[in-house]
């Protein structure tokens, strides 16, 4: 009994994951690992317009044997401001509510489910509250966070090129910058202690001052 309940979940998880492949799910990655299809990795993109903008969350899916018949294991495994990390998380899709799972749901079913709960603030068992500032602060950081994971940099290659290139790009940026900065600060040094710059400078004090008492004295003379 449990080998075939096994092969059928084996079996509904292989058809999931080709139907993700044709259709996949707006800012949603997924896969399961090469040695256990009952475990699968997800990454999920910020969407634009919402507080988690430009992060990229990584979180794991435990199916149990018995899928479709019921459901999984959801964990977010990436700092986000709205769920706890490596938490079972309390969500009617999910192992904590068996009395609403439907079997015909799939793991992009899932997934959507968990996108649109992470985007509501409603509060449930694992959920956490962050400002937007918070949220903001961890997307910027989720990136390098989620790179020292193995599995992920195993299972998501071409996310962690992509991430490894924007911290790259912002490391130059800020290079830059301080280059600008360093030169910026010399220029100025080298032009306030440079003794040519001072004689000038004096000399036209003098000559502005000789002007100016010139002057004085020629509206002196022609008031006399």
């Amino acid at each position: 009994m449990t080998k075939r309940i096994s092969t059928t979940a084996s079996s509904r998880l292989r058809q999931d994951y080709l139907r993700l492949m044709r259709d996949p799910v707006p800012y949603i990655t997924a896969t399961p690992l090469p040695s256990n299809i009952l475990e699968w990795h997800y990454t999920v993109r910020g969407p634009s317009e919402s507080s988690y903008a430009g992060g990229i969350y990584h979180g794991k899916l435990v199916f149990p044997r018995e899928f479709p018949f019921k459901p999984p294991s959801i964990y977010m495994l990436t700092p986000n401001g709205r769920f706890k990390c490596n938490t079972r998380l309390c969500l009617s899709i999910s192992d904590f509510h068996p009395d609403t799972w439907n079997p015909a749901w799939s793991v992009s079913t899932i997934l959507t489910g968990l996108l649109s709960f992470m985007l509501e603030t409603a509060p449930t068992l694992g959920s956490i509250e962050s400002s937007d500032y918070q949220k903001r602060m961890l997307a910027h950081k989720s990136g390098s966070f989620n790179l020292r994971n193995s599995t992920f940099r195993e299972l998501f290659p071409n996310i962690v090129k992509e991430i490894e290139g924007e911290i790259r790009q912002r490391e130059s940026l800020s290079q830059t910058d301080s280059n600008l900065d360093g030169s910026n600060t010399l220029s100025q040094h080298t032009r306030s202690n440079n003794p040519i710059n001072g004689f000038f400078g004096n000399l036209m004090v003098v000559v502005a001052f000789a002007v100016f008492m010139y002057i004085v004295r020629f509206v002196l003379l022609a008031v006399a």
